[in-house]
């Protein structure tokens, strides 16, 4: 450390490199090995130091902003700017210690990050420019939407966490009666079952359904990385999955009767989500509000349920439940069982056929641009 402040990181980088194992009564000093090795312009060491320090405290304000830095040098400006959200949010915490060496690396936080804003909308402009779907009697709500991902408008009511599109009705639950498709997929319940009994029986092909990543911040959720909530990917980012998608003949033939989303990078997207008994899923909100979440319930003990807003419902085996995800929502399970439920995403019904256009002009346009969107639960 003494090295360090006077100057010497490669004297400091030397003595620290000998405790990468730890020693006795003390961690690894990963941070500070960072700080030597980004001094020494050993850029690929100094992150690899920042990913072990910051597995084990992912909110050090610090360590963010230094590697939120790192990541706009290296160029890779996706993650810098999740970096530095995520920094510039603790920072507002009201126990927040802001050192004052930090002040200038958090105000260019803000700078880097309002440079990125412009530009994005920049893009998102040349990406619809003269496609004409944002014009005309139905481009209003999609130049609202615009403006509110942009942030030239204020969002009210529905709060989905990237992308309001506004207009649509206000409702947490929709009926299943509502749907002319929703009986032919509840019909092939027993057959869904039947083929998924031994994959939920093994928790065969099963991950957890919030997982961490290297490369950005570990997302705020108490369910991180835990199989007690978890699920079996069919269809992921457009792709089917492979053997999995293979082995529900039934449950894939079920789905092609609903109308999912084509949207290249993002959707089709269904899975076999699996609650296990003591389990809570905390109140959280959904990216988008354009389009409805579907429960097919598989298993349903007693003692599971699911708040959409003010409402609460409970699964029926074979009973879809549709929602609105856009609204706070949370889901439990304090029976005895494991809850296993189909889970696939459909357009909301009131968008026209020019807005679903346009909006998957729109979010093909954002992953280009950001990467795909990840739903941390």
């Amino acid at each position: 450390m003494a090295a360090l402040r006077n100057g010497n990181a490669a004297r400091a980088y030397e003595m620290l490199s000998l405790l990468r194992d730890g020693a006795p009564g003390m961690p690894a000093p990963w941070f500070l090995i960072a700080q030597a090795a980004q001094s020494l312009g050993r850029d690929d060491e100094a992150e690899t130091a920042l990913v072990h320090f910051l597995a084990a405290e992912p909110r050090h304000l610090a360590a963010l902003l230094t590697m939120a830095a790192l990541k706009v040098r290296r160029g890779d400006e996706r993650a810098a700017q999740s970096f530095y959200r995520t920094a510039l949010n603790v920072a507002t915490l009201p126990d927040a210690p802001i050192a004052p060496v930090l002040v200038p690396m958090l105000k260019a936080g803000e700078a880097f990050l309002a440079d990125c804003a412009k530009r994005f909308a920049a893009h998102l402009g040349d990406a619809l420019a003269g496609t004409g779907l944002a014009a005309g009697v139905s481009g209003g709500r999609t130049r609202y939407a615009l403006d509110l991902l942009l942030g030239r408008r204020e969002l009210y009511l529905q709060q989905p966490s990237m992308f309001y599109f506004p207009g649509l009705a206000q409702r947490a639950f929709f009926e299943r009666d509502e749907f002319a498709w929703v009986a032919a997929i509840e019909a092939a319940t027993a057959d869904m079952h039947a083929e998924l009994e031994s994959i939920v029986a093994a928790e065969k092909g099963f991950a957890p359904y919030v997982q961490s990543t290297p490369d950005r911040p570990a997302p705020a959720n108490p369910l991180l990385d835990d199989p007690s909530w978890s699920a079996f990917q069919l269809w992921r980012g457009g792709e089917r999955v492979e053997p999995n998608a293979s082995s529900c003949p039934h449950t894939m033939a079920a789905l092609e009767k609903a109308p999912i989303p084509i949207i290249a990078g993002r959707s089709p997207m269904a899975i076999v989500s699996l609650l296990k008994p003591g389990t809570h899923i905390r109140p959280h909100h959904g990216m988008l509000n354009t389009r409805l979440i579907c429960h097919l319930p598989l298993i349903a003990p007693e003692g599971c349920a699911l708040r959409v807003g003010a409402e609460t419902r409970a699964w029926r085996a074979g009973e879809m439940l549709i929602f609105d995800d856009s609204f706070e929502h949370e889901a439990w399970n304090r029976g005895t069982e494991t809850r296993i439920v189909l889970l696939f995403e459909v357009w909301r019904p009131e968008l026209t056929a020019d807005e679903r256009a346009a909006l998957t002009d729109i979010f093909e346009a954002i992953d280009t641009y950001q990467g795909a969107a990840i739903d941390t639960g």
